[in-house]
Parts: C-alpha cells; structure tokens; sequence
C-alpha cells in the first residue's frame, strides 16, 4: 500500500522534552507535562512540515530491561494474545513467530480498541500511553513491540497497521503504512496521557475508570425507547421471529429480509437451537420472566415449551446435549470433537435452568419434576468429573462423559450454577463443587488472562470470560459472604470493562450506524479474534448492580446502565426501521474494518441479542427475578 516515513518522538521523565525527527521534512515538539493528581503526564506533540512530505508521528515510550514483556491493548490486545493451543488464527505475540499471524511487533488502528491506548508492563513496571480515537490527520493507531529486552509502546498519527491486517479471517491482509500527505508549512497539534504503571497488571483499572468517568460528560448515549417498552419490543422479538412451536425451539438466526426467495426468508434462517448461549434457555427464562410480569401467557407458554425441547435433550453422560439441529436432532457442540459439548454453554444451560425453577409458579407438576431432575443430573455429572484441583473441564463427550479438554476457563459459569442451586444441595456437594472450581479459576483472574467461554474462537480471550467470571463470584459470594470472592468479582469486573468502549467511534455519514448516530459507549468487543461490537455484557446486569451495592462504589452499577442505554439503540419498533421488523436485533455492531466494512450491521437476528436484552431489562423492571 505504499509507505511512508515517520517521525518519532520520545516521551521519558516528568518535564522532559525533546525532538527526534527521521523525516527532516516534518519539525517535531514534544512537551511532556507535569503528573497531574491521578499520575498522569499530559503530552504534546506539535509537528511542522518544513516542505511537501508523506509523514506518520510516532509517540513512544521505551522500557529497558524488560525480558518478558505484558501487553493489553483494551479489548484488542491481552499479553501474547493467542494462547498455544487455540486453533483459531488472529493476531499473537510471540518474540520467535511460528505462523504468520505471530509477531514481536504489532501495530492497530484505534478504532479496534475499546480505549484507544496501549498498557505494558515488565517485571518491575511499565507505562501506558492513551489517546483519542482521532486526530488531526486522521484516526490514530496504537502499537508495541518487543526488542532485545527493550518493550516499546506508541501512538501513531495517523495509524499504521503492521506487519499484517487482520480482518476476521484465516488470511493475513497487507499492511497499511500510508501516512498523512503534510502540505508545506502545515501544523498540526497531537495530544496523549503517559501513565507510569506499577508492577501489578491490573493497574489499568483505575486508569480506564477515569477514562469512563470523563466519557460520561462527552459522549453521550441516547437510548431510543424506555426500558419497559425495550422489554416489550424484545419479547415480541423473540416470539414472531425466533421461537418454533414446531418442536418448541427458538431459533439461533433469522434474516432481516423476510422477502428473499419468497418463502419468508426461510432459507437464510438458521434451523438450529444450542441449549444456552446462542439460544435456548436463558432466553427463555428471560421470556418467561417478562410472561409473568405482564401477563402474557403467550410468552409463558412459549417459555415453558423451549425449557421442555431442552430438557427431553439429555445426551447419554447426563448432560444436556450441545445444539438441535431441524435434520439431524440433537448433536453436540461447535467442537472438533464429534460428540464434544462446550462446558460454558452446559453450565449456562443449567444456571437459567436453575432461575426458572427459583419462579414463583415458573414450572409445577410434571414439567416441575422434569426440569429438577435434569438440573440434578446436570450438576451431579459436571460435580462427578471435577478434578481435585477444581478445574471442570472445557469439553467434554457427550456420551462417555470423559473430559476431552481440560485447557482455559470455559468451566466459569459452572461456578455459577453451582453457587445458585442452593434448593437441591442438601449435603453442601454443589457449593464445595463451586468452591473448589472458584479457587482454581481464580489464577485466570489474578493472571489478567480469563479465556475459553466461547464455542467458537477456540482459546481467546473474550468479553464473555469476563461475564462468565462476573456470574461466578458475585454468585459465590451472594452463597457465602465471604470477601475473597467479592475481591473477585470487583477484579474480574474490571477485566470484563476492558472489552467496553468509552467513547462513541466517529462513523462515516452515509453508514447505517453513521446516519443513524449510533453511541458506541457502553457496548463491548466481543473478542480480539471477532473484532465487532455486541450486547451480551447485558446478561450480568443484575450482578455488576449486585456488586455496586456490595461495594458501596456506584461504578459497576454505571456502567450496566450505560450498556443497557446503549442497546436500546438501533431497536426497530416498528415494522421496516433499520430495514428490519419490529424486534429484530444484531448480533454484530461494526465499529472497526473487521468481517464488514465500519459502520454497517450484520442483517441477522440472533436470538441471543434479542434475549439478552430482554434479561437486562428484567433484571431491572423485576429485581430478584
């Protein structure tokens, strides 16, 4: 794509400043400013093109001594990124690389961080550098890179991304090192913050708070519809486009064009259902809350007869099966093992299976008798394969019951489900079960390094590990009281708000999300592997206002509200808005050039988006449902 120069400046103590300039054609002022009362140094970068030149500024900060070096990129970047073992292909750190999408060095536009900045530690400390998203030239780039023992941090002006592209799929893309075309005697002025870091990894925290903080006043986010009417526009959602009565399912996709090939959009409807996560019971539970709410006993009946599908599902190990498919019946998970069934999507199964049967006249009778009795058979199953060291399992053959993977976190929600079957433990098995498994899981939390919780981007982390430790130990300690776990909550839901952008990303005009004036703060990356906005942050909303109130800090509370505000957004109330019907959600925002070009939506409904939203709104509307 061309290249260009850049001119590099330096950033080092408080009050230092200097100029480096590798392009003698652009005249480079950096002033380093004093630590402001939060230990931040503010930085300027003024730059003058003395003739006609193509020109990137690089601001960088260098660590000397550093042998093994961390990074986080928020919501884009978490230390070598792609662990050994994961079998999808994305963006990996590694000082010897051994595939092509490895590399000691790296550099990202802004716009696929959910802060734009970039963290890096060594042993004894390290620095971060933030910025805005854009600039005067353009959008802004972060990077790091790992030399000799010496780690490098920057921001670019405008980005590069280097040494590849990465757009969601198996391919390495070119690299963009195009710079901005500097008119002689054109400035420009460029503005950063120099964190110096202790050597603790979670030192982001406090650091991206602030940035939240602040964003609250700049960027704001207007939801369309109120929450009630959200919850009303979801429900309907779910049952004229995604539940079947025909077994009793919801289906995972429908297409927003209901027209094409004229079978009402059949053909591009996905006839599948997963037991939870994608669909399937904790959507169900959602509609089945909502039902009883307001009296709708369609959704009641509805509720029932998806919890019904799932349950008369058991595979031959006890558990439920992973995904039941209109040709072929249940089968397991999005695994490469045949009969594999993904622990996260189990465990989240019977968590909301578990929250049905808690309903105040949610099930009675047979149906009450079946539904407890696989929730037994689930917990007993997963209880009975425990290691001694806690660990769950990550996968798991749906018919010998034998562990086919023990490696990452994917057993988190297990946690959970555990912890809230309070009703069925009658010899304390299932809290021992959640407690052991909360002191194993513990050291991802502690390692800045939750992943696994997805089916199908193998061992990356991703937003939803955060949700699936945040359901883990507000729920243990709701169990116990004890202040370890509330000490991992208040961590992990730390961790989780990396994923969550603080700043509304600038669309072009003429996109969906540009015309439509789409607010971006308050929605998370769902992963560095699938770089696109989504909504599931909303499926621990009750416990992020749970873990406000434990704290006594409104924080966490905050930013729940500002994810539900945020995807209340771009809900079609009726019939044709957002060339979509009424109650049909995305699953993909595109907030950066990754799958989609930036700014445009996936025209899919996922039922999950539909119910997670539909949860969160509740979780508020009825609390303790």
């Amino acid at each position: 794509m061309g290249g260009a120069g850049v001119t590099e400046g330096r950033a080092g103590g408080a009050g230092r400043t200097g100029e480096v300039a590798a392009v003698p054609a652009l005249a480079v002022q950096l002033e380093l400013g004093p630590a402001d009362a939060a230990g931040a140094h503010p930085v300027r970068v003024s730059c003058t093109a003395v003739r006609a030149v193509e020109a990137t500024v690089r601001l960088r900060v260098d660590l000397p001594g550093v042998a093994e070096p961390w990074w986080i990129v928020p919501g884009l970047f978490y230390g070598e990124n792609r662990p050994v073992g994961s079998d999808r292909p994305f963006p990996r750190f590694a000082v010897d690389p051994d595939d092509p999408m490895a590399s000691p060095t790296w550099e990202f536009r802004a716009d696929r961080a959910a802060t734009p900045g970039v963290f890096a530690w060594g042993a004894d400390g390290g620095a971060a550098l933030l910025t805005t998203e854009t600039s005067a030239v353009g959008l802004s780039g972060v990077g790091f890179a790992h030399e000799g023992v010496t780690a490098g941090l920057w921001l670019t002006f405008p980005f590069r991304e280097t040494p590849l592209t990465y757009d969601g799929s198996a391919v390495p893309r070119p690299p963009v090192t195009t710079g901005h075309r500097w008119a002689a005697g054109e400035r420009a002025t460029f503005h950063a913050h120099l964190h110096p870091l202790p050597a603790d990894r979670h030192a982001y925290a406090p650091i991206l708070r602030a940035v939240a903080e602040r964003a609250r006043r700049t960027d704001p986010v207007e939801p369309w519809v109120g929450v009630a009417e959200a919850a009303d526009v979801a429900a309907e959602g779910l049952l004229r486009w995604h539940y079947d009565p025909d077994p009793g399912v919801l289906l995972e996709t429908v297409g927003f064009d209901r027209g094409i090939s004229g079978q009402d959009g059949r053909p591009v409807d996905r006839q599948a259902m997963h037991v939870a996560w994608v669909s399937g019971v904790p959507w169900a539970y959602a509609l089945l809350v909502h039902g009883q709410r307001t009296g709708h006993e369609g959704a009641v009946t509805a509720a029932r007869r998806v919890i019904d599908t799932v349950c008369a599902g058991l595979a031959p190990s006890g558990t439920f099966w992973g995904v039941w498919y209109r040709d072929r019946g249940w089968r397991g998970s999005w695994s490469p093992h045949p009969d594999g069934l993904h622990a996260r999507t189990l465990g989240e199964a019977t968590l909301f299976l578990l929250r049905a049967l808690a309903l105040p006249g949610g099930a009675a009778g047979q149906r009450r008798a079946r539904w407890l009795a696989v929730a037994r058979s689930n917990l007993d199953a997963l209880a009975a394969r425990q290691r001694p060291d806690g660990n769950l399992g990550a996968v798991h053959d749906a018919r010998t019951g034998e562990v086919l993977s023990w490696a990452g976190s994917a057993g988190l929600t297990w946690v959970a489900a555990f912890a809230e079957a309070g009703a069925l433990d009658d010899d304390g098995r299932y809290l021992a079960a959640a407690v052991r498994a909360g002191e194993y899981y513990a050291r991802f939390v502690d390692a800045e390094l939750i992943h696994g919780a997805p089916e199908d981007v193998g061992l990356a982390p991703t937003s939803e590990d955060g949700y699936a430790a945040v359901l883990a130990y507000v729920a243990l300690h709701r169990r116990t009281g004890a202040a370890r776990w509330l000490d991992l909550a208040r961590r992990a839901a730390e961790w989780m708000l990396t994923f969550r952008y603080t700043y509304n990303v600038a669309f072009a005009p003429r996109t969906p999300l540009g015309v439509y004036g789409f607010a971006t703060r308050g929605a998370d990356q769902a992963s560095p592997s699938n770089q696109h906005l989504h909504a599931y942050g909303l499926v621990c909303t009750a416990e992020l206002l749970e873990l406000s109130a434990a704290l006594g800090d409104p924080h966490f509370a905050g930013r729940a509200e500002e994810t539900l505000a945020c995807f209340r957004q771009l809900l079609p109330v009726h019939d044709g808005d957002v060339n979509a019907y009424r109650g049909m959600i995305t699953e993909r925002y595109y907030q950066t050039e990754c799958f989609q070009p930036k700014g445009m939506v996936l025209t899919l409904s996922h039922a999950w988006s539909v119910g997670v939203l539909l949860l969160a709104c509740e979780q508020v509307l009825a609390p303790g449902a």
